[in-house]
């Protein structure tokens, strides 16, 4: 323990001194502006706050995005320069394509159920009385991490040897029906599947909540014009409810399809990648910190920066339009 404190307490002391400085550096420019006057006031206030986000973006952000690039193109120790061949491998390597293709069924599958579920629950749970209630139990798994939801469900999917009392949720409600129970994490795709409903677990409370924002949103005065119209049930969600929160709808499941190809957690805590389950970003953490292979995995960090980034780039694009109309 005494070890422990020696090593890390200065550490610790080091960071605590640098955020020190670094504030008390800000409140002395800081000072220094407000005793400014004239033309100069304007750029020096500009400058005094866009001058520290900008390095931070920098160092934080940029600095390391240019430096995986860079490491993509070496060998595993990142000395040598090898080209594409990182590149090459990905595209060439047969588990490298299950790989991809276990990222774009998480991101086709996960994102679209879990918004739909969200915004049927949204829609269902509108006009209903004390509906906090059920809402906030909807809601009460995003309180938890994924690789907390990942061992509630490992319980639901546990199974055991013959011989062995069975204590799985799902294996004893197969039993139940008159099935015989498998190793559920073994049946590839079977286990993917499994895994995709942790994700939609977790999410669809978030995404109920978001969508159920925006249909209070929409101005009571047309739906009851809609009704007197004679609008109800799915014609009146189809023409107005689901056209006017179609925005909301998008961002949620745009969100949604970024935290699929991200998505870690659940596939390492629950088969470590294994059994035909792996996934992008599982992959690139398994090249780096257990193959110790720095080429690669930073290669498939840029791959997942390429697929991330024009979903972002169509959500910024999407808010503007709808900000501007």
């Amino acid at each position: 323990m005494s070890d422990f404190l020696s090593t890390t307490l200065p550490k610790f002391a080091q960071i605590f001194t640098s955020i020190a400085i670094f504030f008390a550096v800000l409140l002395f420019l800081f000072g220094i502006a407000g005793r400014v006057n004239g033309r100069a006031q304007r750029p020096l206030a500009i400058a005094l706050f866009f001058g520290p986000a900008a390095i931070l973006l920098i160092f934080g952000l940029v600095s390391p995005a240019i430096q995986t690039i860079l490491y993509s193109f070496k060998d595993a120790d990142g000395l040598a320069y090898i080209g594409f061949d990182n590149y090459t491998w990905m595209f060439q390597d047969e588990n490298i394509h299950t790989v991809l293709i276990n990222t774009v069924l998480w991101v086709i599958i996960t994102p679209i159920v879990t918004t739909a579920i969200g915004l049927t629950l949204a829609v269902l749970l509108d006009r209903m009385k004390h509906e906090s209630l059920p809402k906030s139990l909807i809601f009460m798994p995003m309180a938890i991490s994924f690789v907390g939801a990942s061992i509630i469900w490992r319980f639901v999917y546990d199974y055991a040897k013959e011989g062995y009392p069975q204590t799985g949720l799902l294996t004893n409600l197969t039993r139940l029906i008159g099935k015989e129970p498998h190793n559920w994490m073994l049946e590839n795709p079977l286990n993917s599947l499994l895994l995709m409903v942790i994700f939609v677990w977790v999410q669809t409370g978030f995404a109920m909540v978001i969508l159920s924002a925006a249909i209070k949103a929409v101005p009571s005065d047309i739906v009851e014009a809609s009704a007197l119209d004679g609008a109800s049930g799915m014609k009146l969600f189809r023409n107005i409810t689901f056209p006017m929160v179609r925005s909301t709808f998008t961002v949620v499941l745009a969100t949604n399809v970024v935290g699929a190809l991200k998505l870690f957690d659940i596939v390492q805590t629950m088969t470590g990648g294994n059994f035909g389950t792996n996934v992008l970003a599982n992959e690139m953490y398994a090249q780096i910190f257990v193959q110790f292979n720095q080429g690669r995995g930073s290669a498939l960090a840029v791959a997942l920066f390429l697929l991330v980034a024009p979903i972002l780039i169509y959500n910024i694009v999407h808010l503007r339009r709808e900000r501007q109309h």
